[in-house]
């Protein structure tokens, strides 16, 4: 362990953040540097809590206590060497993970948790420095061919772990760029996409095949791909949208927060040819929906010079501290204060959106909304709101970004095409990351439903596992290389 002493010594610090008048005019990210006695001091927290509770609260059961150890003694080969032993992509959930493994962190009981996830950012930032991140090319080659459907966390997590069991894989995207989620979901200012293509540099030395602008179910046929490969995981993500099907919904200026934020994040990246353009600059934009994808509407208006912006919730306003419901070590319900917040953003609770409001010429200018109460109902236990009679009201609003969140994955094209079967979700219905159909697997969100980065780089990799027993005819050399980190 680090400093016995440590979590007593020093309290918990982060990296600042730029300042807001200097952050709002660009897309870079928005933290400074960590220095290293920051680190060396961050890491000593990491108490001798006998039973490290971080390690259920991270999905992908990285060693928390063995690489703050690490750190501590500034061997940093060391704490890469632990981390990545379970994690494929530290750079992308040291940046935009919400750190379920600080909320469960034994420290957290009575004071501030351990800064873990940006710990995990400076020891990969150290490797891809020290040039440790090297592309590592399998030595036995299996013959077998794999394709990997969608280039999110979970496909990406998939291909490079069946890439180091020795199997040929080939990952397949839609879109022009390879990244899914993190590459046109999460903006510039919490994950510049250099990061990404630093990665994607070292998978394709390492042996990896992408083919972008390849739409299976479309321009790539299923029957080919069943055709050409021993196995297919189908890792495309949940990607329909939770629609607020209410009057005035098709006026113009009502959009989709992901039509949004893509967009915005290819005009980042410089693209030509992008087929809309929807701008929140000089508008009064009404962000609906409390969550991340939110959070990333605010931040990016704020960027397009909005004249104001406002997020609402259909939720009651969380508790500054964690709420009585959700103890630790589970995942607190309290209030989170975001960048993009501080940069600017009135937010208000427990408001449903009853009507989108138009012009003569078919835009939105404002939208009806009213103040509700949320109680239990005593019959069924669940919580249910009332409208708060004669609280109805207009507020202006020329841009509404809908962040209610995704409801299943695309189910036309691919999904209808190769026949998987859908559970009541309508997410691929899977044993094991194994579908109805033979040979085919599936990950991350489109087997889970909506969630989080770390949860699908842990499904591509538990997947990946799958595929490789079954391509193996039931030994997996993954699964040995997982049960073995537990010795690291």
């Amino acid at each position: 362990m680090a400093d016995p002493k440590g979590f007593m010594k020093y309290d918990r610090d982060l990296p600042k953040r730029r300042p807001v008048e200097d952050r709002i005019n660009d897309y870079k990210e928005i933290y400074e540097e960590t220095t290293q006695e920051m680190n060396h001091a961050q890491s000593a927290r990491c108490m001798d809590c006998g039973i490290p509770f971080c390690h259920s609260g991270c999905p992908l059961g990285n060693i928390i206590p063995d690489f703050n150890d690490a750190v501590y003694k500034n061997d940093w080969h060391d704490a890469y060497q632990i981390l990545s032993s379970t994690n494929n992509f530290p750079e992308f959930t040291g940046r935009i993970c919400p750190a379920p493994c600080e909320a469960a962190c034994v420290l957290g009981i009575n004071s501030d948790p351990v800064t873990i996830e940006n710990i995990e950012k400076n020891i990969i930032e150290e490797a891809f420095k020290n040039n440790w991140v090297s592309p590592n090319q399998p030595k036995r080659k299996t013959g077998k061919k794999v394709a990997v459907v969608g280039s999110g966390p979970a496909g990406l997590a998939a291909a490079d772990q069946l890439n180091k069991a020795g199997h040929e894989v080939t990952v397949y995207e839609r879109n022009n760029k390879i990244g899914g989620l993190l590459r046109y979901g999460i903006p510039d200012f919490k994950l510049e996409k250099t990061v990404i293509d630093r990665r994607l540099n070292v998978m394709k030395q390492s042996g990896i095949t992408f083919e972008v602008n390849a739409n299976v179910g479309g321009n790539v046929k299923v029957d080919d791909l069943m055709a050409n490969n021993d196995a297919i995981i189908l890792s495309g993500g949940s990607t329909i949208p939770r629609d607020l099907p209410i009057t005035g919904r098709k006026l113009k200026g009502v959009h989709f927060a992901m039509d949004f934020l893509e967009q915005r994040n290819k005009q980042v990246d410089k693209q030509t040819g992008i087929a809309t353009n929807i701008s929140a600059t000089d508008k009064h934009v009404i962000v609906i929906g409390g969550g991340d994808t939110g959070a990333d509407c605010v931040g990016t208006s704020n960027r397009d010079k909005a004249k104001s912006v406002t997020q609402i919730e259909l939720l009651s306003k969380p508790p500054s501290d964690r709420a009585a419901s959700t103890p630790w070590p589970v995942w607190p319900m309290q209030l989170r204060t975001s960048s993009s917040h501080e940069e600017g953003c009135e937010r208000q609770w427990a408001l449903l959106t009853k009507e989108f409001v138009g012009d003569e010429n078919g835009n939105v200018k404002a939208i009806k909304i009213a103040q509700i109460e949320w109680n239990i109902n005593p019959g069924t236990g669940k919580s249910e709101f009332m409208v708060v009679p004669d609280t109805l009201k207009e507020i202006p609003c020329d841009l509404a970004l809908l962040a209610v969140g995704f409801v299943h994955p695309q189910h036309e094209g691919l999904l209808e095409q190769i026949g998987v079967s859908l559970d009541i979700a309508g997410n691929v219905a899977s044993d094991k990351y194994k579908t109805s159909v033979d040979k085919v697997f599936t990950a991350g969100d489109m087997n889970r439903g909506q969630s989080l980065v770390v949860w699908a780089i842990a499904e591509g990799r538990e997947a990946a596992i799958e595929v490789d027993k079954f391509l193996s005819g039931g030994v997996s050399s993954l699964e040995a290389r997982e049960e073995s980190k537990l010795m690291v």
